[in-house]
């Protein structure tokens, strides 16, 4: 294959992230097995291989379509093709549950999107109510006076001796 396989970047470049990759092959093994580093970047190019390897042929049955963008149907073809047919009823059904997920999420953001609009004061107050929790949280549930909040008593007090 040629090194430049990949649209932009030469084949050694193409990688997945270590730590998320890591984190899978983790989850994926009982608690008391361990594995070597050389296994961990073994499986790690055995996965940027694997995606390669159906991008290619996901990109080929499209073409065959007359196609420009690959879809998922495409993907799914493509799994069967290169004999992972076994795969597609559980590739489709996670498909099927991250569009569900996907338009949760866009429905939940037009939500608060198309809620009644902060006031820039508001918008303030509600940004230190947060600092406040954040510092309160920070502090072991201890709130610690701001010089704002210590002035206050101060300004009382000076009053109430003058009177």
């Amino acid at each position: 294959m040629d090194p430049m396989d990949i649209v932009g970047k030469s084949k050694e470049d193409a990688s997945l992230p270590k730590a998320t990759m890591t984190k899978i092959i983790k989850e994926m093994l009982p608690a008391d097995v361990r594995v070597a580093r050389d296994a961990q970047d073994l499986l790690i190019e055995c996965c940027v291989e694997f995606i390669n390897l159906i991008s290619s042929e996901s990109n080929e049955v499209c073409n065959k379509e007359d196609k420009r963008t690959i879809a998922p149907e495409h993907v799914l073809k493509a799994l069967q093709v290169l004999g992972f047919g076994e795969y597609v009823e559980e590739v489709y059904a996670a498909y099927e549950q991250h569009k569900y997920e996907t338009m949760q999420d866009s429905q939940r953001s037009v939500k608060m999107n198309s809620g009644a609009e902060m006031t820039e004061e508001e918008a303030a107050a509600e940004q230190q109510r947060m600092f406040a929790e954040a510092r309160a949280r920070m502090n072991g549930g201890v709130t610690v006076p701001q010089p704002e909040q210590l002035e206050e008593p101060q300004q009382q007090q000076q009053t109430s001796l003058q009177s």
